[in-house]
Protein backbone atom coordinates (compact mmCIF):
# COMPACT_ATOMS: atom_id res chain seq x y z
CA UNK A 1 0.00 0.00 0.00
CA UNK A 2 1.69 3.79 -0.65
CA UNK A 3 1.58 5.81 1.78
CA UNK A 4 -0.33 9.18 1.43
CA UNK A 5 2.85 11.10 1.06
CA UNK A 6 4.32 8.08 -1.69
CA UNK A 7 0.55 9.02 -3.38
CA UNK A 8 0.59 12.33 -3.31
CA UNK A 9 4.27 12.61 -4.87
CA UNK A 10 3.38 10.47 -7.73
CA UNK A 11 0.49 12.32 -8.63
CA UNK A 12 2.24 15.45 -8.21
CA UNK A 13 4.29 14.11 -10.58
CA UNK A 14 1.42 13.77 -13.11
CA UNK A 15 1.43 16.71 -15.91
CA UNK A 16 -1.15 19.63 -15.12
CA UNK A 17 -2.24 17.88 -11.88
CA UNK A 18 -4.27 19.98 -9.00
CA UNK A 19 -4.80 18.97 -5.28
CA UNK A 20 -7.18 19.91 -2.70
CA UNK A 21 -8.09 18.64 0.74
CA UNK A 22 -11.62 17.86 1.68
CA UNK A 23 -14.08 15.66 2.42
CA UNK A 24 -12.68 15.20 6.04
CA UNK A 25 -9.04 15.53 5.31
CA UNK A 26 -8.88 13.52 1.76
CA UNK A 27 -6.29 14.00 -0.46
CA UNK A 28 -7.97 14.78 -3.95
CA UNK A 29 -6.22 15.31 -7.30
CA UNK A 30 -7.72 16.55 -10.60
CA UNK A 31 -6.69 17.34 -13.77
CA UNK A 32 -8.91 19.82 -15.59
CA UNK A 33 -11.08 20.44 -12.75
CA UNK A 34 -12.23 16.58 -12.37
CA UNK A 35 -11.31 14.03 -9.82
CA UNK A 36 -9.07 10.96 -10.82
CA UNK A 37 -7.63 9.96 -7.84
CA UNK A 38 -8.14 9.98 -4.26
CA UNK A 39 -6.50 8.80 -0.77
CA UNK A 40 -8.90 9.05 2.11
CA UNK A 41 -10.46 7.22 5.40
CA UNK A 42 -13.45 6.09 4.01
CA UNK A 43 -13.52 2.28 4.86
CA UNK A 44 -15.69 1.43 8.18
CA UNK A 45 -12.38 -0.96 8.76
CA UNK A 46 -10.49 2.70 9.70
CA UNK A 47 -7.88 1.69 6.85
CA UNK A 48 -6.16 3.74 4.23
CA UNK A 49 -8.10 3.74 1.04
CA UNK A 50 -7.05 4.81 -2.42
CA UNK A 51 -10.42 5.23 -5.01
CA UNK A 52 -9.83 5.80 -8.87
CA UNK A 53 -11.33 6.03 -11.69
CA UNK A 54 -11.55 2.64 -13.31
CA UNK A 55 -11.37 1.34 -17.07
CA UNK A 56 -14.98 -0.60 -17.40
CA UNK A 57 -12.80 -4.02 -17.62
CA UNK A 58 -11.14 -2.84 -14.43
CA UNK A 59 -14.41 -1.88 -12.71
CA UNK A 60 -15.59 -5.28 -13.24
CA UNK A 61 -12.75 -7.73 -12.25
CA UNK A 62 -11.24 -5.30 -9.59
CA UNK A 63 -13.78 -5.63 -7.17
CA UNK A 64 -13.61 -9.66 -6.95
CA UNK A 65 -10.12 -8.87 -5.27
CA UNK A 66 -9.91 -8.72 -1.91
CA UNK A 67 -9.38 -5.37 -0.49
CA UNK A 68 -10.69 -4.06 -3.37
CA UNK A 69 -14.74 -2.75 -4.09
CA UNK A 70 -16.12 -0.23 -5.68
CA UNK A 71 -15.83 3.23 -4.16
CA UNK A 72 -18.32 4.80 -2.04
CA UNK A 73 -20.50 7.50 -3.45
CA UNK A 74 -18.15 7.02 -6.76
CA UNK A 75 -19.40 3.57 -7.79
CA UNK A 76 -21.81 4.82 -10.40
CA UNK A 77 -18.88 6.20 -11.77
CA UNK A 78 -16.43 3.61 -12.01
CA UNK A 79 -14.46 3.85 -9.00
CA UNK A 80 -12.24 1.28 -7.11
CA UNK A 81 -11.75 1.72 -4.22
CA UNK A 82 -8.24 -0.43 -2.84
CA UNK A 83 -7.31 -1.20 0.47
CA UNK A 84 -3.90 -2.37 2.17
CA UNK A 85 -5.58 -5.77 2.55
CA UNK A 86 -5.13 -5.88 -1.66
CA UNK A 87 -1.60 -6.66 -1.37
CA UNK A 88 -0.50 -4.31 -3.95
CA UNK A 89 2.63 -2.84 -4.54
CA UNK A 90 3.65 1.25 -6.20
CA UNK A 91 3.68 -0.26 -10.09
CA UNK A 92 0.10 -1.50 -9.29
CA UNK A 93 -0.98 1.93 -8.16
CA UNK A 94 1.16 4.12 -10.20
CA UNK A 95 -0.53 1.83 -13.37
CA UNK A 96 -4.19 1.98 -12.38
CA UNK A 97 -3.49 5.76 -11.48
CA UNK A 98 -1.96 7.05 -14.12
CA UNK A 99 -4.54 5.28 -16.00
CA UNK A 100 -7.49 7.04 -13.96
CA UNK A 101 -5.36 10.21 -15.04
CA UNK A 102 -5.42 9.30 -18.83
CA UNK A 103 -9.37 8.38 -19.02
CA UNK A 104 -10.25 11.69 -16.99
CA UNK A 105 -7.81 13.49 -19.17
CA UNK A 106 -9.39 12.10 -22.63
CA UNK A 107 -13.20 13.12 -21.48
CA UNK A 108 -11.86 16.50 -21.16
CA UNK A 109 -13.40 19.04 -23.27
CA UNK A 110 -11.45 20.34 -25.98
CA UNK A 111 -11.54 24.05 -24.96
CA UNK A 112 -10.11 22.19 -20.92
CA UNK A 113 -7.24 20.48 -22.37
CA UNK A 114 -6.09 23.05 -24.71
CA UNK A 115 -5.79 25.79 -21.79
CA UNK A 116 -3.61 22.86 -19.99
Amino acid sequence: MLSREEFEAYCFALPHTTHVVQWGNASVFKIGGKIFAIYSRWDTEDKDIISFKASDDSFRILPEQTGIAPAKYLARAKWVQVNEDAGWGAEDFHAYIENAYKIVFAKLPKKVKDTL
